[in-house]
Protein backbone atom coordinates (compact mmCIF):
# COMPACT_ATOMS: atom_id res chain seq x y z
CA UNK A 1 0.00 0.00 0.00
CA UNK A 2 2.84 2.40 0.98
CA UNK A 3 6.45 2.29 1.90
CA UNK A 4 5.90 5.01 3.91
CA UNK A 5 6.77 4.96 6.93
CA UNK A 6 9.26 2.40 6.30
CA UNK A 7 8.88 -0.55 6.97
CA UNK A 8 6.39 0.06 4.76
CA UNK A 9 2.09 -0.94 4.81
CA UNK A 10 0.94 -3.60 2.97
CA UNK A 11 -2.88 -5.42 2.84
CA UNK A 12 -3.12 -8.82 2.81
CA UNK A 13 -6.23 -10.47 2.09
CA UNK A 14 -7.97 -13.75 2.71
CA UNK A 15 -10.98 -15.69 2.36
CA UNK A 16 -12.88 -17.17 5.43
CA UNK A 17 -14.56 -20.48 5.76
CA UNK A 18 -17.94 -18.65 4.35
CA UNK A 19 -16.15 -17.28 1.17
CA UNK A 20 -16.21 -13.74 2.64
CA UNK A 21 -12.90 -12.09 1.71
CA UNK A 22 -11.26 -9.94 4.67
CA UNK A 23 -8.72 -7.38 4.26
CA UNK A 24 -5.78 -6.87 7.09
CA UNK A 25 -3.81 -3.83 7.08
CA UNK A 26 -0.29 -3.44 8.78
CA UNK A 27 3.43 -2.86 8.55
CA UNK A 28 5.04 -5.41 6.08
CA UNK A 29 7.04 -7.52 8.82
CA UNK A 30 3.78 -8.26 10.86
CA UNK A 31 3.28 -10.91 7.80
CA UNK A 32 6.63 -11.41 6.38
CA UNK A 33 9.32 -11.49 9.11
CA UNK A 34 12.35 -12.77 6.37
CA UNK A 35 11.84 -9.13 4.04
CA UNK A 36 9.63 -10.99 1.12
CA UNK A 37 7.36 -8.07 0.75
CA UNK A 38 9.04 -4.58 -0.40
CA UNK A 39 8.55 -2.25 -3.27
CA UNK A 40 10.40 -4.88 -5.54
CA UNK A 41 8.40 -8.06 -4.61
CA UNK A 42 6.25 -9.67 -7.28
CA UNK A 43 2.60 -9.52 -6.03
CA UNK A 44 0.81 -11.44 -4.97
CA UNK A 45 2.96 -13.07 -2.45
CA UNK A 46 1.97 -15.88 0.12
CA UNK A 47 2.00 -14.34 4.06
CA UNK A 48 1.22 -15.41 7.16
CA UNK A 49 -1.13 -13.80 10.03
CA UNK A 50 -0.40 -15.46 13.54
CA UNK A 51 -3.57 -16.25 14.75
CA UNK A 52 -4.69 -18.02 18.29
CA UNK A 53 -7.91 -20.24 17.97
CA UNK A 54 -10.35 -18.92 19.83
CA UNK A 55 -13.17 -21.79 19.08
CA UNK A 56 -13.59 -24.87 16.90
CA UNK A 57 -16.84 -25.38 15.63
CA UNK A 58 -16.09 -29.32 13.68
CA UNK A 59 -13.78 -32.22 13.80
CA UNK A 60 -10.23 -30.72 12.19
CA UNK A 61 -10.05 -33.84 10.20
CA UNK A 62 -13.38 -33.13 8.56
CA UNK A 63 -12.00 -29.62 7.59
CA UNK A 64 -14.11 -28.12 10.50
CA UNK A 65 -14.46 -24.82 11.15
CA UNK A 66 -12.10 -23.01 13.58
CA UNK A 67 -12.77 -19.45 15.39
CA UNK A 68 -9.27 -17.62 14.96
CA UNK A 69 -8.40 -14.46 16.38
CA UNK A 70 -5.51 -12.09 15.01
CA UNK A 71 -5.09 -10.23 18.49
CA UNK A 72 -1.52 -11.48 19.54
CA UNK A 73 0.21 -8.88 17.02
CA UNK A 74 -3.05 -6.47 17.10
CA UNK A 75 -3.41 -6.63 13.61
CA UNK A 76 -7.72 -6.63 12.93
CA UNK A 77 -9.78 -5.69 9.11
CA UNK A 78 -10.16 -1.72 8.86
CA UNK A 79 -13.24 -1.57 10.69
CA UNK A 80 -11.55 -3.65 13.80
CA UNK A 81 -12.74 -7.27 13.45
CA UNK A 82 -9.83 -9.73 14.87
CA UNK A 83 -11.92 -13.24 14.82
CA UNK A 84 -12.96 -15.38 11.94
CA UNK A 85 -13.79 -18.42 10.84
CA UNK A 86 -12.12 -20.24 8.68
CA UNK A 87 -11.13 -24.01 7.62
CA UNK A 88 -9.11 -25.80 9.88
CA UNK A 89 -6.48 -26.84 6.70
CA UNK A 90 -6.47 -22.64 6.46
CA UNK A 91 -4.27 -23.37 9.89
CA UNK A 92 -0.44 -24.10 9.72
CA UNK A 93 1.65 -24.97 13.26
Amino acid sequence: MDDEPWPGVVEVQFTDAAGRRWSLVDKAPVFAAMGELGPDSAYPVRVTVSCVIADVLGLPQDNGVVIVSTSPHGVTTPDGQEEFAVRSDQLIR
